[in-house]
């Protein structure tokens, strides 16, 4: 990576930030981060814009259009400004307008995705604090512009109750050579006039690698045969009066909790490169959402409870310009959501597709068919029937 030194004694703060601005668009894409500009001696700030858009095609259009629908829209579209203020202390912003131009909303908002400080004391004691990804998950956690599938599960990665991110303090760090790793975090979870009490949300997380470690906040989808890895995780989250069992007496309170175990193996060999995943999920909040009086406003997932496996092949050789990649992915996700008797959102999810990766992660096409069909199928709403979709990918990161 070309990187631009300038001393913090001959340079205002006001003429640093021109010269980012200035020098942003100059700098060569070299690495999977963009260009970087070091002040002084430990600072430095680093700029990367990553670009996923997709053209789709799905069987039904909407809740009340069952005819098929063909949409181009960017899935991601951002901004990220990261850095070292020291040594110590680290930064990261990222902005986003994400689904832009999704079923022809062509003016989706900016906002900040993630907003937060780290402070890395040790290597086994490190913090973040801010807006961050919660640290239940791993496929919450793995990147999602170096994924192994088009992307993560629509539902059973992002928790019921803040997503895929949430606002509070993590501490986390390495043991034993970095092969394991331990996390704590207390964020706000559900916050609204419907919960009960206001608690904090408290999520831990630990995972053990074999072979090569996994040492980052992060994991990757796919190591595209870099690394030998073999790791196994769990995770626990839970916040204590999210919500009523009888909203309108507002009585019966009700406690979030959940868990989840993981493992995930990426093995390179001569004749390629072999990646194999999965994970279980249970989310638990007292089944409030199948009370006589609930909450309407409960999220869907609440006491979703399924799994996933995901495999990839990667061929040992290019393919004209490229590496080629093949991946399927198998879930199952039984929300326990009732109307009446029946449960109409239970589903599976079987999908299959490539990567073709012309510069790694930063340039690639990617390609996936899904079938996703319901246990039990609404009569009436063409989102809760079977149906089929194909979506071609570009991403794009400077």
């Amino acid at each position: 990576m070309k990187i631009l030194s300038i001393p913090h004694d001959v340079v205002s703060p006001l003429s640093r930030a021109c010269a980012a601005g200035l020098l942003a668009g100059l700098l060569p894409l070299s690495a999977l981060a963009g260009p970087t500009i070091e002040f002084g001696e430990q600072g430095s700030l680093t700029f990367t814009y990553a670009l996923q858009g997709w053209l789709q095609h799905k069987g039904f259009t909407s809740s009340t259009d069952n005819g098929s629908s063909n949409d181009a829209f960017l899935r991601r579209n951002r901004l990220t400004f990261s850095g070292q203020y020291n040594d110590y202390v680290g930064f990261y912003a990222q902005i986003e307008a994400g689904n832009d131009s999704k079923l022809g909303n062509d003016d989706k908002s900016i906002y900040y995705r993630d907003a937060y400080v780290t402070l890395d004391y040790r290597d086994d004691l490190r913090f973040i604090a801010g807006r961050f990804k919660n640290t239940f998950s791993r496929e919450n956690l793995e990147a999602c512009l170096e994924p192994l599938t088009l992307d993560r599960a629509e539902a059973l990665a992002y928790t019921p109750f803040g997503g895929s991110r949430d606002t509070g303090l993590a501490v986390w760090g390495n043991l034993m050579d970095a092969k394991l790793q331990y996390r704590f975090m207390i964020a706000d979870g559900r916050e609204s006039n419907e919960v009960a009490e206001d608690n904090p949300r408290l999520t831990g997380r630990v995972h053990y690698s074999f072979w090569e470690p996994e040492f980052s906040y992060g994991y990757l989808g796919t190591y595209l045969g870099t690394k030998k890895v073999l790791t196994i995780g769990t995770g626990y989250d839970m916040q204590n009066g999210v919500a009523y069992g009888n909203y309108t007496a507002r009585s019966d309170i009700k406690d979030y909790k959940a868990w989840t175990v993981d493992a995930f193996m990426e093995y390179p060999t001569l004749s390629g490169v072999y990646t194999l995943s999965g994970a279980y999920f249970n989310y638990d909040t007292g089944d409030a959402a199948n009370g006589l009086d609930p909450d309407l406003t409960l999220p869907v997932g609440a006491d979703l409870k399924g799994y996933y496996v995901k495999a990839g092949y990667m061929l040992p050789n290019k393919v004209g310009s490229g590496r080629l990649q093949f991946f399927g992915r198998h879930e199952k996700s039984d929300y326990g959501v009732k109307t009446g008797a029946a449960e109409y959102y239970d589903q599976k999810w079987n999908s299959i597709g490539a990567n073709y990766y012309l510069d790694g992660q930063k340039l690639k096409v990617t390609f996936e068919y899904a079938d996703i069909a319901f246990d039990t199928q609404h009569p009436t709403n063409p989102a809760l029937q079977d149906y089929n979709q194909a979506t071609l990918g570009l991403q794009f990161i400077f």
